[in-house]
């Protein structure tokens, strides 16, 4: 005899969101999908606190509706950050080490660069301080001096 997963269960199962989870929860190996929906929900708070203008509005149509409301919640910050100072700002917000910062915004803004797409990824990289590109999963070239 087979057990039956009851439906509620296999709808919420195949959500977008859901599904934003288990990616975010394998890149970043983390042991529960609480544990990455902690990580997806700091990671782009802080994040709609430095993407603005249309890209903003193109990104959140973009992500899982859980996703968007958590990004488009936030007001947008006046100071620009660099990349580095944006894994700080959120280490101090968390609490987290600077490593451990680092490795759960990688986890969830790589996932999130697939969900945006090329085009949009670079137009949001490229009204971003510098920093950003690395941090999105990409190469970013800096001119020489």
């Amino acid at each position: 005899m087979t057990a039956r997963v009851p439906a509620a269960v296999t709808a919420e199962q195949d959500t977008p969101y859901v599904r934003m989870l288990e990616q975010v929860r394998y890149h970043g190996a983390y042991s529960t999908r609480e544990r990455a929906e902690e990580v997806v929900s700091a990671v782009l708070a802080a994040l709609g606190r430095r993407v603005t203008g249309e890209e903003r509005v193109e990104l959140a149509a973009r992500l899982p509706r859980e996703a968007a409301q958590i990004f488009a919640a936030q007001v947008p910050g006046a100071e620009p950050m660099t990349g580095w100072a944006f894994v700080r700002d959120l280490a101090d917000r968390t609490g987290g080490s600077l490593a451990t910062t680092r490795w759960d915004v990688g986890s969830v803004l790589g996932v999130v660069a697939r969900l945006a797409g090329p085009d949009l990824l670079d137009r949001i990289i490229g009204r971003l301080p510098s920093g950003y590109g690395i941090l999105f999963g990409r190469a970013e070239l800096v001119q020489a001096a």
